[in-house]
């Protein structure tokens, strides 16, 4: 499949993905939409940005690719795809499968509050 967007799957890309993506549900309509088009059109809004409604119109309708979008979601597909990328990535690094620990950064940063309202106040004589 050629690449028209910066944001379009690729073949290999396409091939680890795929089996992650839930079959249309028995007893319904057949599934009408290329869910890789589909796919493609969500990365190109996260890449750019742009509104639901604005999206190219070589991609599904946006309706359509919101409704993919909002259904995976709920049913935890972005979630099992990015676990799934994430302990491949870190076995390809030769790293532990899930991460042992965790780093937090905090930074304490002082401010100019004043205390009590004296400096607000005009002065009685």
């Amino acid at each position: 499949m050629k690449k028209i967007y910066e944001s379009d799957l690729s073949d290999q890309e396409w091939s680890i993905i795929s089996p992650m993506i839930p079959p249309s549900r028995p007893g319904g309509r057949p599934r009408r939409v290329n869910v890789r088009h589909t796919l493609n059109a969500i990365f190109y809004l996260l890449k750019t940005g742009c509104q639901w409604r604005m999206l190219p119109k070589n991609f599904p309708p946006w309706g359509t690719v919101h409704y993919y979008f909002r259904r995976w979601r709920l049913e935890g597909v972005w979630f099992k795809i990015h676990e799934e990328l994430r302990s491949t990535a870190r076995k390809n690094s030769q790293k532990h499968e899930h991460s042992t620990i965790g780093i937090m950064d905090s930074q304490s940063v002082k401010t100019t509050e004043k205390r009590g309202y004296t400096d607000m106040m005009v002065v009685k004589r």
